[in-house]
């Protein structure tokens, strides 16, 4: 199996059965056909190889972005227009895909991109509350539910064959907290590196998007070099 067929497979295998705290629901979108059929070509098209991949960890799956697509931090409009993969779902923008495919192009496009990073969530399915995103870390009962299903997405993605020397964190606050609390006991990677979650660049620091951009490319090339 290579890189593609073990993140499908991955995903084949998530059951949206966990015991979680009431008044909170689940994201699945894996038993929607049009979603697997659009993550199937997505995964196909840039990770049809047996290619190392260094692991950008977000925090779980919004209801605009992967909740919809199955692809993490990216939006049916992003899936069509930049990935050149067409797809039915409603074209609604979601601002973190805007950054991360601004940053995406600033960096070298995305078959470049996707040849040495691999984007995912800490948390592998995504939360709604009172019909907006929730996140894992929202509520400790949540958090102490969900914890298991992190680990086992954590060491699946190393026996992928993810780079262990190193992880990219989207979230500098509460998501790199708890990663840094597990990774310090269960020694997954040798380092973290926290950087801005995108959507907290597009919502709170727009007009500085540009340096944010720049921040980001610098960080993952230097990334890259050190292998």
């Amino acid at each position: 199996m290579n890189f593609a067929d073990k993140i499908l497979a991955f995903h084949q295998n998530i059951r949206p059965d966990w015991e979680i705290p009431e008044g909170i629901d689940i994201l699945f979108p894996f038993n929607n056909p049009e979603t697997w059929s659009v993550m199937s070509a997505f995964f196909k098209k840039y990770f049809d190889d047996e290619q190392q991949r260094t692991l950008i960890l977000g925090i779980n799956p919004g209801r605009f972005g992967a909740g919809i697509t199955g692809t993490p931090f990216t939006d049916p409009v992003k899936l069509e227009e930049i990935c050149g993969i067409p797809n039915n779902f409603k074209k609604r923008v979601e601002l973190s895909a805007d950054f991360v495919y601004e940053f995406i192009d600033a960096f070298g496009g995305a078959d470049y991109f996707y040849r040495h990073f691999y984007i995912t969530s800490l948390c592998p399915l995504g939360f709604v509350k009172n019909g907006k995103n929730y996140n894992y870390y929202d509520e400790k009962p949540l958090e102490r539910a969900v914890e298991k299903h992190i680990l086992h997405n954590l060491k699946t993605h190393l026996d992928f064959g993810c780079n262990a020397s190193v992880a990219l964190c989207l979230g500098q606050g509460k998501n790199y907290k708890y990663f840094k609390q597990l990774n310090d006991k269960h020694q997954f990677f040798r380092k973290i590196i926290p950087l801005p979650h995108p959507r907290w660049v597009m919502q709170y620091r727009r007009k500085k998007m540009p340096e944010f951009r720049d921040m980001f490319v610098k960080t993952f090339q230097e990334v890259l070099e050190a292998g």
